[in-house]
């Protein structure tokens, strides 16, 4: 047997120690209310932290014999448990092994489960749960004073960074400065500054002596120098083709960031979501980012979202290619309609069945007078449903208005006016108009809520009776579209 032989089945041997050696162990970890068992001799001869914990501050300090040892020859002493609580129960199994073994690898399984992770079926070699396993095994391994387990780590971090997504790079990146490892922060800089990301964003998440030098990186590039980076605007959304990060992005990989997507909407943090643009490459319109904020986020979502510029409002989604305000029609949100009209959202667009967010109101509208409740509805507000009406009605006005002024002949030829501009389209006047038909639309939803109070207490003065104060006779009148 050759010597590398005999050391692999002796690091396999003291790994099957660890597994399997409960009956000789006489330490045991707490740790997630889980017991790891170990034995002290192993890891006092393999760690001086250990050694200190187990002999006290004195590294040579032997402890004294106990008392009576010699009557209880062959009874086996108490395990001492210590309770772990400053690291998790996978991490300190890693550093356990590597003590045992002098191997470890902070990949998991492939396609084994990995806390963190809820990707089905993810090889955990670059996902953002297995950079976080990473990086508590590169800490844990420098506060038990395992140098060889740290530099091991920091090499398969160098490979994870090179396919992880940027704000994971972003947070090896502190972690290498940190621990003061110069090749991992070289890997991490080198690769933050290539993902175009602007100096304002890059300063809402890391400190501004970081982002300085990512900046000066970035002048000494030769792609900044022939003008990739730094010579002339781009879009920023256009940033993720340069960004050597998920080149190759697998069906895997869409699911795993509409997951995290969502999960930045849901916690309103709009800045990850752009982070995940601009460095990643999502697609907003794929992964119907403003269609999901529209059922499930508020109102400032939806208009933080949209502000961001990289989403198309009007993009359609499903098999009949509902737009987002087809949604908030549906669902009767005044609010939602109110915030996509306000950036752009085409009022007279159609889903494949050639049905238009005013032909959803209106369907709504009849239901509501006609049966008195919507399917699919549990409840429905009469104010709200006439708000949204007038909303949509008005930027259909407006939107008509403006495709007649801009293939009209000659416009007001015959009324002339004040500026003499009838031959063109006034689109900023089309904007006042529709400003304006909302601010009314708005307030007329405020009064009603007022006429609603009114009259429920008209109804309870007169005992309930007539007619008069039925939901539809008091907001839907005879005539109402």
């Amino acid at each position: 047997m050759s010597s590398e032989d005999s050391l692999k089945s002796l690091s396999l041997d003291y790994l099957n120690l660890l597994i399997n050696g409960q009956a000789f162990s006489d330490v045991a970890f707490s740790v997630e209310g889980r017991l790891v068992h170990a034995h002290r001799c192993v890891l006092a001869a393999r760690s001086l932290f250990f050694r200190k914990l187990f002999c006290g501050l004195d590294p040579n300090h032997q402890p004294p014999p106990t008392p009576g040892s010699s009557s209880a020859a062959g009874a086996r002493a108490p395990e001492l448990v210590i309770p772990v609580s400053s690291i998790r129960y996978e991490v300190l199994v890693l550093v356990l092994q590597f003590l045992y073994s002098g191997q470890a690898s902070v990949a998991a399984p492939k396609s084994g489960p990995l806390p963190g992770c809820g990707a089905r079926g993810c090889w955990h070699t670059r996902c953002g749960a297995a950079v976080d396993l990473a990086l508590d095994t590169l800490a844990a391994a420098r506060s038990f004073g395992v140098e060889q387990l740290a530099l091991l780590v920091q090499k398969q971090l160098e490979a994870m960074v090179k396919e992880a997504f940027v704000d994971d790079v972003m947070k090896v990146l502190m972690a290498s400065r940190k621990f003061e490892m110069q090749e991992l922060w070289a890997t991490c800089s080198h690769l933050v500054a290539r993902s175009g990301l602007s100096s304002d964003l890059l300063a809402k998440h890391l400190p501004i002596d970081v982002v300085a030098k990512i900046e000066e990186i970035r002048s000494k590039s030769p792609v900044s120098a022939a003008g990739g980076t730094g010579g002339g605007p781009r879009s920023p959304f256009l940033t993720h083709h340069y960004l050597p990060i998920n080149v190759a992005a697998s069906a895997a990989d869409r699911d795993h960031r509409i997951r995290r997507m969502r999960r930045a909407l849901d916690a309103a943090d709009i800045e990850l979501v752009k982070l995940m643009v601009m460095g990643e490459g999502l697609d907003l319109d794929d992964a119907l980012a403003v269609h999901y904020a529209v059922q499930h986020c508020g109102r400032d979502v939806v208009k933080a979202l949209l502000e961001l510029g990289a989403a198309d409002v009007n993009s359609g989604a499903g098999p009949t290619g509902k737009t987002a305000l087809h949604l908030a029609a549906e669902m009767v949100s005044p609010d939602m309609v109110s915030v996509l009209l306000d950036h752009h959202a085409d009022p007279n667009a159609r889903t494949l069945d050639g049905v238009t967010p005013l032909d959803v109101l209106r369907s709504l509208t009849s239901e509501f007078l006609f049966k008195g409740a919507v399917p699919g509805l549990t409840h429905i507000e009469p104010n709200k449903l006439r708000l949204c009406l007038e909303l949509v009605q008005s930027a259909v006005m407006v939107a008509t208005r403006d495709d007649g002024a801009g293939t009209g002949t000659g416009g007001d030829a015959g009324g002339g006016g004040s500026d003499g501009g009838g031959s063109f389209p006034r689109a900023d006047a089309a904007d006042d108009s529709l400003v304006s038909l909302t601010m009314n639309s708005t307030l007329m939803y405020q009064g009603q809520e007022m006429a609603a109070a009114v009259a429920g207490e008209a109804r309870k003065g007169s005992g309930g009776g007539g007619r008069g104060g039925s939901p539809s006779n008091l907001y839907f009148p005879i005539g109402f579209p």
